[in-house]
């Protein structure tokens, strides 16, 4: 039965196809193995880029941080000196030294009432 129908079997022609085979097919873009590099290579560029900046922005911050604490430790001194420099023994040294000046007696001191009547 096998022999026969292979005996009476016409053979049809296959349809031809026109080019080269490389034309793309509708909705197959995302289906090109080009697309998909492509579409990775712009990903990974953005990321290297953003860690380039989040980079950048890690040293801006970690110097800006060395002078705050530089600034803080200045500020510091200053605040200690102008501390010293204020003192109430050093600035009686200084009037006597400099300019000859005493302390009043207490008897030389006087008292106004402005109370009134």
């Amino acid at each position: 039965m096998a022999t026969e129908a292979a005996r009476h079997a016409v053979a049809v022609p296959l349809p031809r196809r026109r080019g080269n085979g490389l034309r793309a097919k509708p909705g197959s873009v995302l289906r090109s193995g080009v697309t998909w590099i492509v579409l990775l290579a712009v990903l990974f560029a953005g990321l290297v880029a953003l860690n380039v900046a989040v980079l950048q922005l890690n040293v801006a911050i970690d110097r800006l941080s060395r002078e705050r604490a530089t600034l803080r430790a200045e500020t510091a001194s200053l605040s200690s000196r102008l501390s010293s420099n204020a003192a109430t023994p050093r600035i009686e040294g200084l009037a006597r030294g400099r300019l000859g000046l005493v302390p009043a007696p207490p008897e030389a001191t006087t008292y106004i009432d402005l109370g009134g009547p």
